[in-house]
């Protein structure tokens, strides 16, 4: 597949249009229709899925306010001037009372909990600040949204980690949930305690849990996908931390955002509302057949450094999103392939790799 290009703005550093990140996430007329006006509340704003599902929220016409606690520019979410469309709200997941002030305060009809401590390797150093983050941040939130009498719906961000290890693959969501790391146990923790928000309060309340996200604007080049483009934009060799074996599911960002907000918008309905639901492209790949498909869409020629370093990882996950597909239509709007050009092409661009032109004309509009 040939590198997938975007155009550059004119009046600004290089983004995505807004009109491209409203295809790429299903934004359709009709959705803007749902959204339009609508108070929604995110946390976790400035990270990767975050910053794309605010990008797509504020593009809809919904009224957007963001829990901020670390001040990042070089975020996804500062790019084509959302950030000055959105009201910020400068605090923690662990500060109840700020929480609920502000879900009172703009009387927020939808919540997307995205916010938490994501890295694996963070949470093995620093287990106590994850389990506040990831486990005391949720509850928060979903407390503050139960004497909320304006919220509509909850949407909890867990993870496909949530499963731990699990004897059958691909996980259903029929699975139990397994986590044994203090990453995992965080997800576990956090995905059960919401479903008790709807069995037993009947918040309304549904959790997603994806496989590893990718796309334009994550600022985590610890991760394979970021981390590899950036080393072929600076001559190095890439780094691969594990033996290169270990079988994950990879989502294309604007995808996950697309199945969050398909969710959000049947919450009323009975056989939705306090569900979970995996979201995923159904593809099961190891770290190098990743890789190699990044450098063959890069035009490198490069072999990876096998660290072999590895540890408190699940060797092997993969999701089935059948219930999503059955219950709410969805499917991935990008095969892997088309999701992983756009975003070499857009890290490529922004690295300033001389192997990119600059003349580029957008993808929206070639595809």
């Amino acid at each position: 597949m040939p590198l997938a290009p975007f155009r550059v703005s004119r009046t600004s550093d290089l983004i995505i249009r807004p009109e491209d990140i409203m295809d790429l996430c299903g934004v359709t007329a009709e959705r803007c229709a749902f959204w339009k006006g609508h108070r929604v509340f995110v946390t976790g704003a400035t990270g990767l899925l975050g910053s794309w599902m605010t990008h797509a929220l504020v593009n809809a016409g919904a009224d957007v306010m963001i829990l901020v606690r670390d001040w990042t520019p070089d975020s996804f979410l500062f790019q084509g001037g959302t950030i000055d469309r959105v009201t910020i709200v400068h605090g923690k997941l662990e500060d109840y009372d700020l929480i609920a002030r502000a879900l009172a305060k703009y009387e927020i009809e939808y919540v997307f909990h995205l916010g938490a401590e994501t890295q694996v390797r963070m949470a093995v150093r620093a287990p106590k600040a994850t389990f506040e983050s990831n486990v005391q941040g949720t509850w928060n939130v979903l407390e503050a949204a139960r004497h909320t009498p304006s919220v509509h719906g909850v949407i909890v961000a867990s993870s496909d980690k949530a499963y731990g290890t699990q004897p059958v693959l691909p996980y259903t969501e029929d699975a139990p949930m397994g986590g044994e790391f203090p990453y995992d146990v965080s997800k576990s923790c956090a995905d059960l305690i919401a479903r008790s928000y709807f069995r037993t309060y009947k918040l309304p309340v549904c959790v997603t849990r994806c496989g590893n996200l990718f796309g334009p604007g994550d600022q985590n080049y610890d991760r394979i996908v970021p981390g590899t483009i950036r080393s072929i934009a600076r001559g190095e060799q890439p780094i691969i931390r594990s033996d290169g074996t270990f079988i994950r599911d990879y989502l294309f960002t604007p995808d996950a955002v697309d199945g969050y907000l398909t969710i959000a918008e049947n919450m009323h309905r009975d056989e939705v509302a306090g569900q979970a639901f995996n979201l995923s492209t159904m593809n099961r790949l190891t770290v190098l057949d990743l890789f190699r498909r990044i450098i063959a869409l890069a035009g490198a020629d490069v072999v990876p450094k096998i660290l072999n370093q590895a540890s408190n990882e699940i060797r092997e996950q993969y999701l089935s999103s059948e219930r999503a597909e059955r219950l709410l239509d969805w499917r991935p709007r990008h095969a892997i392939d088309e999701g992983l050009a756009i975003t070499v092409a857009w890290y490529l661009q922004v690295l300033g790799y001389a192997g990119v032109r600059q003349d580029r004309q957008s993808l929206i509009s070639e595809s």
